[in-house]
This record gives structure tokens, sequence and C-alpha cells, in this order.
């Protein structure tokens, strides 16, 4: 046919790279001359302009870039043409930038060699299919890790709080997120919350079977209430097949952060971020993600994806809560509010070490003894004395909870932790953190290491003693991940499975995936590879 060769037809180009598809094809709007487009097994679309000399066009599309490429017939009248477009997100450095972010490239191409548009549209859409096939990404090869890739086309439900961050989610939906899905052929439902507890209520009782993933556009808060929705459901175990995603739309933005950081790009914010994420979430590749089951005191079960803590870090989160129009920077005016009245929280840390192996085969035997966990303080919850609940034994609690996965490692509130546990012999506390995820808000690396699946609680502990100076250094730091290196004796990092927090007074703030529960003692564990989200590796 006019205007197009096999692979067949010449010696492979460029290089040595197989060549797949090769034409000679005008790109629009330009119309003037052909342009040598040639398709290589290496995932490269080389454009080449007809013209010699130095000016002449020359681009290498990179389908790894690559997240849609879609066919189409023409709008003319006068001319049966067909056309294909492809659509690539680069990392560019604008010369206003000190990084490289993705920005958007799409190249169409005319289709016109024959006079019927039918034969024209079926050479568009060759080209096309072969763009999209090249295009999808690579599936990792890790034992005992699954990845995936999301069906094609797919259907996605975008649970969206308008109000969450700066109030732009929906905004920046429209603006940023709904092109690119457009692009990769990704059929949308938007589902905007009006209320709290709003996407917990219709994930935990609608009808999920019409969409291939949940998509939650705003803070971490939103991404909470989804998880723990899907557990509430009867068929959980099977929802939690389903792939999550986050696309930033709040101001704190955690998991978003961390996901671009495991994909190996360079830190983001606001709308670099969101695109980051969109992109990630286009090319579809899915992974298994770590969930921590909390309990409390007063019988309250949840899942956590993200964080547990009390003190000061929580403190600061929940402070910052009056500034989050200000976006990102509420952080940094929650700080210098919460230092300016440094408080220090009396309680006993135990926890489970990662590696530490069990000292018998059911948790409730072999308990210390020891007269760092004698009980001789009273446990409260919001400033009064509670009674501690004892834990449902397994198999008896109401369905779905029933069916939850044991948390194995943990032991009811009336009893002392197992032996092989480490009780904390310090009972003063600035800080006590545990999260699961590298970062801890867009711009705070907290756990620069962490996996989304590693088995791990990464706990930091800021013992009583620092001052007001050294932990403004800390959390400056901790933007940069490079907290640890300060070498401060007070703070203390360790990877667990499982851990305790027991105040003895009720004071500061207890938040989890930054949404604040009351003071009371909680103990968790980590269950590994409990739910899927669209990220990796």
């Amino acid at each position: 046919m006019a205007g197009w060769q096999g692979p067949e037809d010449g010696s492979p180009q460029p290089g040595s790279a197989e060549v797949l598809l090769r034409g000679q094809l005008p790109l629009v709007p330009e119309l003037k001359h052909s342009c040598a487009l040639t398709l290589t097994r290496s995932a490269e679309l080389h454009i080449q302009g007809a013209e010699a000399g130095p000016d002449s066009l020359s681009i290498v599309l990179k389908l790894a870039d690559c997240i849609g490429c879609c066919s189409f017939r023409g709008g003319e009248t006068q001319e049966p043409a067909a056309y294909f477009s492809v659509f690539c997100y680069p990392f560019k450095k604008g010369w206003w930038d000190s990084s490289a972010s993705r920005q958007k490239v799409v190249k169409t191409f005319r289709v016109s060699g024959s006079q019927d548009v039918e034969e024209n549209l079926k050479l568009a859409e060759t080209w096309a299919k072969k763009i999209r096939e090249l295009s999808l990404p690579k599936i990792p090869k890790q034992e005992g890790v699954t990845y995936s890739l999301l069906p094609r086309p797919c259907r996605v439900l975008v649970l969206l709080n308008p109000h969450s961050g700066t109030g732009r989610a929906l905004q920046l939906f429209h603006s940023h997120v709904q092109p690119m899905l457009t692009e990769a052929n990704i059929a949308f439902t938007v589902f905007v919350t009006d209320r709290p507890n709003h996407a917990h209520d219709f994930v935990q009782n609608g009808d999920l079977s019409s969409w291939n993933a949940l998509v939650v556009m705003a803070g971490d808060g939103l991404m909470f209430e989804v998880v723990n929705g899907l557990m509430k459901r009867q068929d959980w175990e099977s929802a939690l097949k389903k792939p999550l995603c986050i696309l930033p739309g709040g101001s704190g933005n955690a998991l978003a952060a961390s996901i671009n950081h495991y994909a190996g790009n360079e830190p983001a914010i606001k709308e670099e971020l969101l695109t980051n994420c969109t992109y990630i979430l286009c090319k579809g590749l899915h992974t298994p993600m770590d969930l921590v089951s909390l309990c409390t005191a007063s019988g309250k079960r949840l899942f956590s994806f993200l964080s547990f803590g009390w003190g000061f870090i929580s403190d600061v989160d929940i402070t910052s809560e009056r500034y989050r129009k200000l976006g990102t920077a509420r952080f940094t005016m929650g700080t210098v509010q919460c230092l300016a009245k440094l408080e220090v929280y009396k309680g006993r840390l135990s926890y489970l070490p990662v590696g530490e192996t069990s000292a018998s085969s059911s948790p409730y035997s072999e308990q210390s003894s020891s007269s760092g966990q004698s009980g001789h303080h009273t446990c409260y919850r919001n400033g009064h004395p509670i009674q501690i609940l004892p834990q449902t034994a397994p198999g008896v609690s109401h369905v779905p909870e029933a069916t939850w996965p044991e948390d194995s490692l943990l032991v009811p509130f009336d009893q002392p932790v197992p032996k092989h546990w480490t009780v904390e012999p310090e009972e003063e506390f600035i800080s006590i953190f545990a999260i699961y995820q590298s970062h801890l808000g867009a711009d705070y690396v907290m756990a620069p290491k962490a996996k989304l699946h590693d088995g791990s609680i990464h706990l930091f502990y800021l013992k009583a003693g620092v001052s007001r100076t050294a932990l403004l250094k800390l959390f400056l730091a901790i933007q940069k991940g490079t907290h640890m290196d300060l070498n401060y004796p007070q703070l203390r990092y360790i990877p667990v499975r499982a851990f305790r927090i027991e105040p003895f007074v009720a004071a500061g703030l207890m938040t989890v995936d930054g949404e604040m529960l009351p003071c009371e003692p909680v103990q968790g564990q980590v269950h590994n590879q409990l739910c899927r989200i669209i990220g990796g590796p």
C-alpha cells in the first residue's frame, strides 16, 4: 500500500533494532512533507523528516513514556483519510525548573494512501495497536510478589473529595486527570463525596463489579475510608483484590508521594505529583500492598495503609488542619505552633522487631512478667480511666469481622506482651510514629527504604530531652530523608512486625493515616500483601 512498508521491505533501521513497522506518513498539522516512521521492537518510534539538513525533524519517542495511542476517521469530506495519535509524557526539564517533570507530547499522523477510508483506518489501527502493545510496562518478576496489569480497555471509579486540601480536587481532575484517562482509553465514573464517611459507606455497600479499579482523588483520609469500607464488606477478600489507586488531591498526600518515590521519580508536589500519579494509573501496573491491623483498648479494629502516631508528629498533623487551604505549608505552620508548647508524653512502648521469631506457636503463652510490664499504671482514654476490654477470641466475632485475618502476634490488652517482644525502658516520649510507606507528606521522607510490601512497620520514637532547636532541625532533615544522619541519641528507629503503645496519661493526639483517634492503648501488626495498589515496583 502506498505510504507504508512492512519490516521485510528493507534492512532494520535504525541501528540494529528490529523494525516492526515502517512508513512514510505526514505529521499533523504540518502535512507539507511526509515523515519516515520506524517502529522498533525496542519500543521506540523514530520520526525523521523527509528534508535533509541540520534543521530536519528528528524525534525519538520512547514508548515507555506512552500512555495511549488511538486511531480515528478524518473529518474531511473530499479525502477519505484516517489518523492515529500517540500520547507520551516524557520527563523534560524546563528553563525555569531545577528538576525534570513529565510534559505532554502528542504526535498525530495522517494515513491517506487508499481511496477507501476503511483501508486507511485499518492501517492506522495497525500502527496504533502495535504502539499500544509496546507501551505496556514490563511486569517485574519478584519471588513471592504477583504484579499484574489493568485490562484494556478498562473502567475505574474515581472517589473524589472536593473539599480536601485547597479545595481544588474537582477542578484538577477535569484539567489534569480526565484528559490523560481519555488518552489512555480508561473509562471513568466520578463519585463526589459530600459528607464524612460517604466513600466508606458507598464501597461497603455498593456494587463495585462494574469497575476494574478504585481511584481515590483526595488526601490520605479518603483512602483510609475506602480501605476500611472495603474491609466491612461480606466479600472483603475479593474486594481487596480490586486495585486501589491514589491521586493527590489533599494537602498531605503521603501515599501519593510514596508511590511516586517507589516508581523511581524525583520528588514532586502539587500538579507535578498529580501528573506523575495519573501517568502511573494510565500505565496500569498494580502490586500488593501491606496493611496494618490496629486494635484499641476500647474494642475497635481498624486497617491502616500509612501510619499510626502519638505525640508531636500527630499533634502537628491535627493542629495544622485549620491551615489546610495553605497546602503543604500547613505543616510548617503546625510545626511552629506545636514547638511553642512542646509536650512530653508518658507511656509504655513495646514492639516485636523484624526477624525476631515467635517464642512459641501460641501468642498467649510465655508472656513477660517483668516489672516493666507489671501494670501499675492506669490507662486513660480522653482523660478518663478506662476498662481494658479483652480481645474477642478468634472465630466468635460477627461477620465479616469473623473472617478477618487473625492478629496472631498480638495478645489481649489485659495481658503483658510476650517475652520475645522488646519493652522500651524509657517512659517519656516526644513522639512515637509507626509508618509503613516512605513518605510522611508530599515533601517529608520519613522512611526512605520502605516498600509497599516489605512486611515491616517502620517504628520511630523520639525520647524526651531533645531541645526545640534540635527538633526543628530534625523536621527540616525529614524533608530530605536525612534525619537519621543527625545521630540524635533521643531518636530511635527500628523495623518491627508489631507494636503496642500504652499511654499512662491521656495527653497528646493519636492519628491513624492522618485521622484523629481518642488517646488510649493501641496495638497493631502488619499483614503482608493484604490489598493491591496501582504502582510499583
